[in-house]
């Protein structure tokens, strides 16, 4: 292991321009755990089971608008989190100039409370809610002290939807372009806490055109790209080894 965290670290000298591409283990570390893994969900009222990919959806919203915000507000909003040591060190790695970009899959908006300016958020941000008719802006405490289960705006009355990417909704094409234009112009690409299986998120990586890869997760992730440097490990404590506490 301390081998590889010697060869990440020389990596990341010899980088300067890094791209960072994350998932849900970038954040678990940080006490948010991953809702895929807890799979069939018991709705009692509605009488039905449903895996956590059908209570984000968007029919899921349309249809059980009470549903879909309570367990919204119960399992994916974490006030209390903060940033571990892997947004740490990417915001560190920011600052020195060397990487440009952390392109994430979270929602939870802890790689901008670590001090990283330049983050493509691919499914949105909890931290962003919009009225669906007069377009209201309300950020996430505003939101979540309006009456009632679902949030309706002050002003019209109509449903405050979070600014995040549900299943069947397509992602922001803005976001797309940014997230593809610093992958493909990157030299070095690190990959952390992610399995690498949602799509069209996870197809982002084969833009990229740099040098190497690394791969951060605990669990093996299918990837067959030649100069791929793989560390199955807790990414917070070994980009705290290489970039914290590296001196």
């Amino acid at each position: 292991m301390n081998n590889k965290i010697e060869e990440l670290i020389q990596l990341i000298e010899n980088s300067d321009n890094i791209v960072f591409f994350g998932g849900a283990g970038t954040s678990t570390e940080s006490g948010i755990p991953d809702f895929r893994s807890s799979d069939g969900l018991f709705n009692e009222k509605l009488n039905k089971k449903f895996t956590p990919e059908q209570l984000v959806s968007h029919s899921f919203y349309i249809k059980y608008p009470e549903d879909f915000f309570s367990f919204y507000k119960s399992k994916l909003i974490y006030k209390e989190a903060k940033p571990n040591d892997a947004h740490l060190a990417l915001a560190k790695l920011e600052q020195s100039g060397k990487l440009k970009a952390v392109i994430t899959q979270n929602i939870d908006g802890l790689h901008q409370m670590a001090g990283t300016k330049n983050v493509f958020e691919l499914h949105g941000s909890v931290h962003r809610n919009y009225c669906e008719n007069c377009g209201k802006f309300y950020n996430l405490d505003e939101m979540l002290n309006l009456d009632g289960v679902i949030p309706y705006c002050e002003e019209c009355r109509s449903i405050v939807k979070p600014d995040v990417v549900l299943y069947e909704e397509a992602l922001d094409d803005v976001v797309i372009n940014n997230a593809v234009s610093a992958i493909s112009s990157a030299e070095l690409l690190i990959i952390g806490g992610t399995s690498l299986v949602v799509y069209p998120a996870a197809g982002f990586i084969n833009y990229f055109k740099g040098k190497n890869i690394i791969v951060i997760n605990r669990d093996n992730i299918n990837l067959s790209r030649s100069n791929t440097l793989v560390i199955n490990d807790s990414i917070g404590e070994v980009l705290n080894k290489a970039v914290l506490s590296n001196k």
